[in-house]
């Protein structure tokens, strides 16, 4: 094992602590001490990735059956929004009492979600279950980070991360078929119904083996004032990016400069509420914690806000189905999964700024390829193939970003730090998202759209260097073997 990239502890000085005693000797994923927990987590994170990724393909059939155009991007930006109150709730309860009631409240409103959808009499009551998901999905992500510092030895986190990471891969390449093959036979309410099903059954694995959990450290509880205001903030926070969403909208509909303005002002409002729900100094990039939450913000934006036109450009350009589009992010998503095993099982040996650097230069090429395919009419192999460069630099750094959050946090802010990441991770993606957009819109008809929108997420991925250099080492303590 390489020595720390910075001699300075800039945190911990041992190991995350492990609430389950008998756990400590964990070698594996799949050691009997954890198997259950492994197995049940990894299912809901699945899950989570099916219902999003399998919404894509039943949304459209949904929005005719109920008359619900107009409320057709609702049904997707609301669940993001509502997602950042259920991160900040669900952080700030699992430093109080620890991580399962707040799991146990994520899983129930997430079923809950899927069952008012799956029983939808019209296009608004399916709206509200979508926004009690987002509120579910949110939080659950939360507590599961914070299950996982208090589970697991922290030789096996990064190994975590990147099980997490693969759970997104299957989804991925079969979860928008699966759904649709489920409406076509049986009808677009037995996809909700079904996962609220599967959701229920992957819960019933972990819970048993979570009731042992402690609570915080003592003097960690969160002052109750502090709670509220961190959730006030929240709503702002999801508010504004509800709004910020709406902006593509406007400047096609109305004006663009009414929609740059609206976005020029909600970017606002988010910078300034969302400094309370992020560690102090977060962006001054200050060294350790402030700069792994700002560099995971910053890559989701340049990824998630890119990757919408990669599948645009191949239909645009080159005629392509969209079946055949999607082969951009297939190969993207493989890619991740396997660069996230190597991060989980090498990352210490890597190095945090080799694994940063290393990302960001290949999220860079990703970016670049594309942009100058729509500049110069390059072949399609282009973006297809060096389009998972970005998903395998982003393997390399998501899990490592995790695994550094719970290494720099111990038991009386775990929950708030997870939170932090989780949010930056969200609001980065969905403002870089809005943005892209408006920027698209108001350059249609000059064919400067992809270029430009690939350049933003070039210039991110540099910006992204930044904190990248300054992750620091919080003496994880990865075993290797």
């Amino acid at each position: 094992m390489t020595g720390p990239l910075n001699p300075e502890p800039h945190g911990l000085t041992r190991p995350i602590p492990v609430a389950h005693v008998d756990a400590e000797g964990a070698r594996s994923l799949w050691d009997p001490r954890v198997a259950w927990v492994t197995a049940g987590s990894v299912s809901l994170i699945f899950l989570a990735a099916l219902t999003s990724l399998a919404l894509t393909t039943v949304m459209p059939i949904v929005s005719e059956a109920l008359d619900g155009d107009a409320l057709f991007a609702l049904a997707f930006s609301g669940t993001l929004a509502t997602g950042v109150i259920g991160m900040v709730a669900a952080g700030a309860w699992s430093d109080r009492s620890g991580p399962v009631l707040p799991l146990f409240t994520a899983v129930a409103l997430f079923v809950a979600g899927l069952a008012i959808d799956a029983l939808a009499p019209t296009m608004e009551i399916l709206v509200l279950g979508r926004l009690i998901t987002g509120l579910g999905s949110g939080a659950q992500v939360v507590a599961l980070y914070v299950v996982v510092a208090r589970v697991y030895p922290s030789a096996l986190h990064g190994r975590v991360m990147a099980a997490f990471s693969a759970a997104w891969v299957v989804p991925s390449l079969v979860g928008p078929s699966v759904a649709g093959i489920v409406t076509e036979h049986l009808g677009w309410r037995w996809v909700f119904a079904g996962l609220g099903a599967l959701t229920i059954v992957a819960f019933t694995m972990i819970l048993p083996r979570l009731l042992h959990l402690r609570g915080p450290a003592e003097g960690g509880a969160i002052p109750q004032g502090g709670v509220a205001r961190r959730l006030m903030f929240a709503v702002v926070v999801a508010v504004a990016a509800l709004a910020l969403g709406i902006t593509g909208e406007l400047a096609e509909s109305l004006d663009p400069a009414l929609g740059w303005g609206i976005a020029g002002v909600t970017l606002v409002v988010i910078g300034a509420t969302i400094l309370p729900l992020l560690p102090k100094r977060t962006l001054r990039s200050a060294r350790g914690l402030p700069s792994v939450v700002l560099m995971r913000g910053l890559i989701a934006g340049a990824l998630f806000g890119a990757e919408i036109y990669v599948p645009y450009l191949l239909i645009d350009h080159y005629d392509f189905t969209p079946t055949w589009a999607g082969l951009g992010l297939t190969t993207a998503a493989i890619a991740w999964a396997i660069s996230a095993q190597v991060s989980g099982r090498f990352g210490d040996r890597i190095g945090n700024t080799r694994i940063a650097a290393t990302g960001v230069v290949l999220l860079l090429v990703a970016a670049a390829a594309c942009a100058v395919t729509a500049l110069l009419a390059l072949p399609p192999v282009v973006p297809i193939a060096l389009w998972s460069f970005a998903g395998f630099g982003m393997g390399l750094m998501y899990p490592r970003l995790t695994v550094l959050t719970l290494a720099y946090s111990d038991r009386a802010n775990e929950g708030f730090n997870s939170a932090a990441l989780q949010i930056s991770d969200s609001v980065g993606a969905s403002a870089t998202i809005a943005v892209m957009g408006l920027a698209f819109t108001s350059l249609a008809g000059t064919g400067a759209g992809f270029p430009v929108v690939f350049a933003i997420a070039g210039a991110l991925a540099i910006l992204a260097l930044v904190p990248g250099l300054r992750l620091g080492h919080a003496h994880e303590l990865t075993q290797h073997r």
